[in-house]
């Protein structure tokens, strides 16, 4: 039964892997030295560099500290939150760093936001709205009504939502919370669910979130999530250490929590239009439906009583993504645009305090139409000089190289690249309109990166004369050609220790210089796994996920599961298996035939080649192995009627997913 033991995990691999499980098992290739990180210093040209940027940017205009700093009510000392089972879910006092002059190896633009982003604790935006900054990477707010609070936005685990609430409450006293409002479908925005609701809550609590929002919130991570937990590792670097070295922030906050129980909550209620108004305990909120924006399911809203707007997180004291690094599908610009733009039209005239899942207010009329105004421009006009640029043949590289902030939108601290940067959007417009393709037939079919780094290597004349272009590169301060030329030679020649540590120095410098967070964090990730190669995660923590498991639709699991078939062992192959959940009345018919599976929600086929029969919540225990697959095999938990080798066959097609794959290496 060993091969069939391998099937489950492939349903649940891609829920595990965005996790942000925390310990390191092993790390896998170069081994760690005496010098556990051994990150390079910064050179001459980058401190060059940083110190350019500190000439151009009023850095010490202390406006957005104040603002940051207003209203604070309570904060915590040497702040560290630790999950039930002992894990460290979040160390706010490991950034304590941050506190002093901006180093060499970090840009003393994205250094100052990260001051500001260390900035932590309990705050009142105006009487009657509280909020709770630094506890996770998103913001959880406590709105007043009749008899409790409304709470939006439960951060990433129930580790960091129930210390943040209960912090709130040593303060502000002990109040029930009779809503809940899920801004959208990111997990740092309601994965904590758990550690907020007692279990009378759960049951009367009114749970408000946009259209689309469990489909959207499950979906995209289980079907591609293996690739985005990867990427993730990088786009946050969460294998990094938290030093002026390395980690420093995100841009939009610290990084998302690392332990704990991460669930979700069927809503109550779903806004599916703008302008759509809900008396919730006694409070007005006036809702827009925003979907496809920041988030595929995504709203904002607006509370006439306190004439304050909530942007979730379609507005932010950064430039954000179009398209995010993890991966994922690329957001609509226009729409985006178009959406902020609709927020002067509903809540302009009459909103006097702005507020968001991210970073700290703005204060006053005429300063939040401001904000507003700048963001609606900063998407429109990514927007529309990519496309005029792309209507006059350039391709997206070319669109990246050439496209220039005007001078109103680049010089105020809330529209820099601090999380998404103008190049990178630029080309997420390119691709929501064109695709991959930029029209040049030598891009077309290019050969893969190991074949065509053997070749440039071949062809520069080997691999010393690849070096020492490499190091007059390096030397001339041109990181972005040396790590062009060096990612070829790695692909070329994987475990060249020289070529590696001359690629790592590289990063290092394109990192040190990046002003955007998850840039520096995508460049140092490399540089990293270059020196120690990559580091795993344990997956012990396997049930931290198990509450939002069970909301995901059975027939998802499947079709993630398709995606993991092995098209050449299935070459040739045609089964049946009709699996059935006895106590919710759910079948499905999984056949195989031309190398796809299909998985269909129908009556069995009697002519299957194998019946299971389980009950879901054995399913489920099966699939984040808190059952042993050959123990309920051989019991009486689950039915197998038919040929249990053809069920051992039709299982042994699937692949586990790689979750520890290379990205700069081969």
């Amino acid at each position: 039964m060993t091969r069939f033991n391998l099937s489950f995990p492939v349903l649940v691999s891609a829920l595990v892997s965005l996790m942000l499980v925390s310990g390191c098992e092993e790390k896998v290739g170069v081994s760690v030295g005496a010098d556990e990180y051994g990150a390079s210093p910064a050179s001459s040209f980058t401190m060059a560099a940083n110190q350019q940027v500190k000439d151009s940017l009023d850095l010490d205009n202390q406006a957005d500290f104040e603002q940051a700093r207003k209203g604070l009510i309570a904060s915590v000392e040497n702040l560290k939150i630790v999950s039930s089972d002992g894990r460290i879910a979040w160390d706010q006092s490991a950034y304590k760093f941050l506190s002093e002059s901006a180093p060499d190896t970090v840009n003393p633009s994205l250094w100052r936001q990260e001051q500001l982003n260390s900035i932590h604790g309990l705050f009142e935006v105006v009487p009657g709205i509280h909020q709770l900054r630094g506890f996770d990477l998103a913001n959880m707010t406590l709105i007043d009504s009749d008899n409790g609070w409304i709470l939006v936005d439960p951060l990433t685990t129930a580790a960091t939502a129930s210390y943040a609430l209960n912090f709130a409450r040593q303060q502000l006293g002990d109040k029930p919370i009779k809503a809940v409002i899920f801004t959208h479908s990111h997990i740092d925005h309601f994965g904590g669910i758990d550690g907020v609701l007692t279990d009378e809550e759960r049951a009367t609590a009114r749970i408000i979130a946009p259209e689309g929002f469990m489909l959207e919130s499950v979906s995209e991570m289980l079907m591609a999530g293996v690739v985005m937990g990867r990427r993730a590792d990088y786009m946050y670097g969460r294998k990094l250490p938290v030093s002026p070295r390395a980690h420093v922030g995100t841009g939009l906050g610290k990084q998302p929590a690392i332990a704990g129980a991460i669930s979700i909550l069927e809503p109550t209620d779903i806004v599916t239009t703008t302008g759509q108004t809900m008396n919730v305990d006694g409070v007005e909120i006036v809702f827009q439906n925003a979907p496809q924006s920041e988030a595929p399911a995504e709203l904002t809203f607006y509370l006439p009583k306190f004439k304050a707007y909530c942007g979730a997180e379609m507005v932010s004291r950064t430039l954000h993504n179009l398209y995010t690094l993890r991966g994922a599908k690329v957001r609509n610009a226009l729409a985006w645009s178009g959406y902020i733009d609709e927020v002067l039209d509903l809540f302009g005239e009459q909103t006097d305090v702005y507020f968001g899942s991210h970073h700290w207010p703005i204060w006053g009329n005429s300063e939040f139409r401001s904000f507003i105004e700048r963001q609606r421009d900063t998407y429109k006009f990514i927007h529309d000089q990519t496309m005029r640029l792309a209507n006059q043949g350039y391709t997206p590289r070319e669109i990246a190289e050439t496209i220039k902030m005007p001078a109103a939108l680049e010089q105020t601290f809330d529209n820099r690249g601090y999380y998404g940067t103008l190049k990178h959007n630029s080309k997420a417009v390119y691709q929501w309109y064109f695709g991959w393709y930029d029209a040049n037939p030598a891009n077309l079919d290019p050969h893969p990166p190991e074949v065509a780094g053997k070749r440039y290597v071949d062809a520069i004349g080997g691999i010393e004369n690849v070096l020492q272009k490499a190091r007059q590169a390096i030397a001339d301060g041109d990181y972005r050609w040396s790590a062009e030329l060096l990612s070829h030679a790695v692909f070329a020649e994987p475990s060249n220790t020289t070529v590696r540590q001359l690629l790592a120095d590289s990063y290092d410098q394109l990192g040190y210089q990046a002003e955007s967070g998850p840039w520096r964090d995508v460049y140092l990730s490399g540089a990293s796994e270059l020196r120690h190669g990559i580091t795993k995660s344990g997956l012990s923590m396997l049930t931290d996920a198990k509450r939002l498991i069970e909301e995901v639709p059975t027939k998802l699991f499947f079709e993630t599961m398709a995606t993991n078939l092995n098209a050449d062992k299935a070459e040739g192959k045609h089964l049946v298996v009709n699996m059935v959940m006895t106590d919710i009345n759910e079948t499905f018919v999984l056949t195989i035939a031309n190398s796809v599976m299909h998985p269909r929600q129908l009556a069995a086929d009697p002519s299957a080649d194998v019946t299971v029969k389980m009950t879901r919540d054995m399913f489920l225990k099966l699939v984040t192995k808190t059952a042993d697959l050959k123990e309920v095999v051989f019991g009486d938990e689950l039915e197998i009627d038919g040929s249990k080798l053809a069920l051992i066959s039709f299982f042994s097609l699937f692949d586990e997913s790689d979750q520890y794959f290379s990205i700069v290496t081969p």
